[in-house]
């Protein structure tokens, strides 16, 4: 492939253009939930997060990494914080022409981003026939 058929291929900048906040969301739900499944059902590379998550025991931070809707909460807010502010340029921009991106668009897609993961959880446990949350199947 030549490198101008490459370069075609990339998309612009996502605050480039206003028809990118579907793709961005999108893309910011799938991290979402690839870093949050990670942390809860995952040994990780070179088993890390297992270590991490032994390490953590019974602490808050142990409890977060034993339940993925929890875990969904904070994975989602540093990613929110910058798609919400990626997107300034949007239709949906809720700045009043000021480019500042007020606290409940924040808020907001904070809480979709979490809750668009949940939902692929929920779709990849039913995939595999594990209906339960794995917190309480344990």
């Amino acid at each position: 492939m030549s490198s101008r058929r490459i370069a075609h291929a990339i998309p612009p900048a996502a605050g480039a253009n206003p028809a990118n906040w579907p793709v961005m969301f999108t893309l910011a739900a799938l991290a979402t939930w690839r870093m949050t499944h990670l942390l809860t059902e995952e040994d990780g590379p070179a088993d890390l997060v297992l270590r991490l998550r032994r390490t953590a025991g019974q602490s808050q931070l142990g409890q977060v990494m034993d339940c993925f809707y929890c875990a969904s909460m904070w994975v989602a807010l540093p990613i929110a914080a910058f798609v919400a502010s990626e997107s300034t340029r949007t239709p949906l921009n809720c700045s009043g022409g000021s480019g500042r991106v007020m606290w409940y668009r924040r808020a907001a897609t904070w809480l979709a981003l979490s809750g668009a993961a949940c939902l692929l959880e929920q779709a990849a446990r039913s995939r595999e026939g594990r209906h339960e949350p794995a917190e309480a199947a344990a």
